[in-house]
């Protein structure tokens, strides 16, 4: 019986796409029994993980050849090489290009790194699938890399420069993932909002964002999996007025603290955060926001701390996607003498991701008794406009159902059916 790959995804959403692409060009070139391990490096815990992982699918399935790549491959790939488990290590420019599994399937694996100059690659090609393995979400990738140097960040080391995929190949892919059946669309990259400007002409993600929703009238839903809000143009914002612009957006924000974002080297304060929100609001009263923050910055003290943590009753965020401060080797913020002990760190975090539960709960609470539309992700189970979880019975998956929502918990909605669909 014939095997196809399989792959095993860290990190974000950008990796999740590139699984997709990635299963695909080794099916294609007819690679089998192989699993490829796309990794992370945000953090080190990150880094653990797949190891851990690794070793326990060698231990799982002997005979199978074990491909690691991703972003923690790129910047320590001989960490992965010497570990008995691994058959190959390939970087993250190598890993989307068909000539690296076609020589795979012709030849036995003997030098196994494989990882070349990442900051050498200058474009970024839009690759192409029939879908995403069956999910009703899909993702497509329109930027990579990053131009900027956040002080605690060793991501642009795994992506190199910021590279944009041509417009008009975007909405290629957005229209073949529609016509497949996808009723939500992702727009995903390491820097989103910085697309378009190593591309001819005066283009960005809001002229994008027009383009797709003017050229794919058939798509339900858009998002952007996460935006770095001070690069966000006006075109973004005009583009968040049409009504399947989901209103939902995850930010950047990284702290709430002036002092510790300069460390960061970050480009926005406080204040523009806010303002942004502020902005977003006036012209989606109805759009929700979810953001990064980082607990435990190098000489970020108790003040400090308590102003990320204002933050997020003060901005309304409800999604909190919160992680300790994790010392990278390689970036400018592990070299700050004045690093805050785990412990605190550990305890800022618990205290961020609390407060982040009590704004999503207030959000929930607030929802019961309202339609709401909610696509279908697998049955008993899809998402609000807004993202909210919804456990919802006798709709199949892809469908977009209207629902009323008949009580809150702390992982998001119970509803049933409203009587017309959407």
């Amino acid at each position: 019986m014939r095997r196809d790959p399989k792959t095993l995804t860290f990190g974000c959403r950008l990796n999740s796409f590139e699984s997709e692409v990635m299963a695909d060009l080794a099916k294609r070139a007819g690679l089998g029994h192989v699993l490829i391990v796309n990794s992370c490096a945000v953090t080190a815990e990150a880094v653990r993980q797949t190891r851990q992982a690794i070793r326990r699918a060698r231990r799982d399935d002997p005979d199978r050849r074990i491909i690691v790549t991703g972003c923690a491959a790129q910047t320590e790939g001989s960490t992965f090489a010497d570990m008995e488990e691994v058959d190959l290590v390939i970087g993250n420019n190598d890993k989307l290009q068909p000539e690296t599994y076609q020589n795979l399937s012709l030849k036995a694996i003997n030098d196994k790194l494989h990882v070349s100059d990442i900051m050498t690659v200058r474009q970024t090609a839009p690759h192409l699938i029939e879908g995403m393995d069956g999910r009703t979400r899909a993702f497509v990738q329109v930027q990579n890399g990053c131009d900027h140097r956040c002080t605690f960040c060793i991501i642009p080391l795994g992506r190199g420069p910021s590279r944009s995929a041509p417009m008009g190949l975007v909405v290629e892919q957005v229209k073949k993932l529609v016509g497949n059946g996808h009723a939500e669309v992702v727009l995903t990259g390491v820097d989103t909002t910085s697309y378009g400007s190593d591309l001819p002409g005066s283009q960005s993600l809001g002229l994008l964002v027009q383009q797709i929703l003017l050229h794919v009238p058939d798509l339900k839903r858009l998002r952007i999996s996460s935006i770095d809000s001070i690069e966000a143009d006006e075109a973004l914002f005009e583009a968040m007025q049409e009504k399947r612009f989901m209103p939902h957006l995850h930010l950047s924000l990284q702290s709430g603290d002036d002092m510790i974002l300069k460390r960061m080297k970050r480009r926005h304060l406080r204040s523009d955060s806010l303002a942004f929100v502020k902005k977003v609001r006036s012209i989606r009263p109805d759009m929700v926001f979810g953001a990064d923050i980082i607990a435990g910055f190098p000489t970020e003290t108790e003040a400090m701390f308590e102003n990320s943590l204002s933050l997020i009753s003060q901005a309304g965020i409800i999604y909190t996607h919160v992680f300790p401060y994790s010392k990278r080797k390689g970036t400018p913020a592990a070299r700050i003498p004045d690093q805050v002990e785990k412990s605190t760190r550990k305890r800022r975090a618990a205290l961020l991701r609390a407060a982040g539960d009590q704004q999503f709960a207030a959000h929930c609470a607030r929802l019961v008794g309202t339609i709401q539309k909610v696509l279908i992700e697998k049955p008993g189970h899809g998402r609000t406009e807004q993202f909210v979880p919804v456990n919802v019975e006798g709709a199949r998956p892809g469908e977009i159902v209207r629902v009323r929502i008949l009580d809150s918990r702390s992982d998001g909605l119970v509803a049933e059916p409203a009587r017309n669909a959407a």
